[in-house]
């Protein structure tokens, strides 16, 4: 799609996993006036993490590995499992983020503060490679997450009520099974 003063939009579409539901998601890249889309492309590719936070892809170290368990012939020949790094201090995430992830008793975040994520649920490479960096987004977008803080209410009279009763029927029952004195 051109755009007025030069240059195109392009919308590239992410792969959904077959067995499950991802949300299409679309990457917007500007290619400017002298510019090839590869070389801007190289330039916006990022994870969306909220509106107003996204990381890099620069920040995040994929390498390819061989998956494990069953799988026949093509598992031992083909690496098709990710192994997914992201240096939590070494980021550009929000130091609000960055607090709370090392802060979080996650067995996937290391004592040097990084996130490793190894994917290997589908068959192809490239399944994976969404299945980890949407795993990491989810880990961070759950430390984004602020819980209201809970304002102890005062109970009522009725639950009050059942709860007196239930002790009394309780203690009822208990009374019964004790010596009977004839």
């Amino acid at each position: 799609m051109q755009i007025p003063g030069g240059g195109e939009i392009t919308l590239a579409e992410a792969p959904a996993a077959p067995d499950r539901q991802i949300s299409k998601k679309y990457v917007v890249v500007r290619h400017g006036v002298g510019q090839s889309p590869a070389q801007s492309s190289m330039a916006h590719s990022m994870l969306e993490i909220s509106n107003t936070v996204q990381l890099p892809d620069a920040e995040i170290e994929l390498t390819a590995i061989r998956a494990q368990g069953a799988g026949g012939q093509n598992v031992n020949k083909v690496s098709s499992a990710l192994h997914l790094r992201f240096d939590i201090r070494g980021s550009s995430l929000p130091a609000f983020y960055k607090e709370r992830l090392l802060a979080l008793r996650d067995s996937r975040i290391t004592a040097e503060g990084v996130v490793v994520i190894k994917a290997q649920r589908y068959r192809t490479q490239e399944q994976n490679r969404l299945d980890a960096l949407e795993r990491l987004a989810e880990l961070i977008r759950s430390v984004g997450k602020v819980e209201k803080a809970r304002r102890p209410t005062k109970p009522t009279l009725g639950s009050k009520t059942r709860r007196l009763e239930g002790k009394s029927r309780r203690g009822a029952i208990k009374a019964g099974r004790g010596r009977i004195d004839y």
